[in-house]
């Protein structure tokens, strides 16, 4: 029990002080960690666990499609919406049908774009005004 509190604490105080891109990140290794043990789950027949876990990622993925700006972010946030209904649908029939292949699918779909964001990240720390094109360089 001690370490289920001090794992919250430590997963509490690193979302406190993450970037915003580190913060998508982490949904993202949420989404991934759920969908892995709802896989899991379902592999061992453990429906109600197969449910709960699943049902766990797909709100995540729901809310990284509600924070999705359409006017800011113009064709990328189409395409990250078509990509996040995707992996809903994979998520859905995958517990409907008891199906891991598409588990798989969207797990797979969901680190390649967490691979996305980890370059974005890095490219930010390299030129933090990528993230904020308001900042100005001061380089004289």
């Amino acid at each position: 029990m001690a370490y289920q509190n001090g794992a919250q604490a430590y997963r509490k105080n690193a979302a406190l002080s993450a970037s915003p891109v580190q913060l998508v990140v982490m949904l993202y290794d949420g989404a991934l960690r759920f969908m892995e043990e709802g896989k899991r789950a379902m592999i061992a027949k453990d429906l109600e666990t197969q449910n709960t876990k699943l049902q766990r990622a797909q709100k995540i993925v729901v809310e990284l499609t509600s924070s999705l700006d359409f006017e800011k972010g113009g064709e990328i946030s189409k395409n990250l919406f078509a990509l996040y209904s995707f992996v809903i649908g994979e998520l859905v029939e995958a517990n409907i049908h008891d199906d891991p292949k598409r588990v798989e699918n969207a797990m797979s779909t969901m680190s390649e774009l967490r691979e996305g964001w980890i370059e974005v990240e890095k490219q930010a720390k390299m030129n933090p005004s990528l993230l904020n094109p308001g900042l100005q360089n001061n380089a004289a």
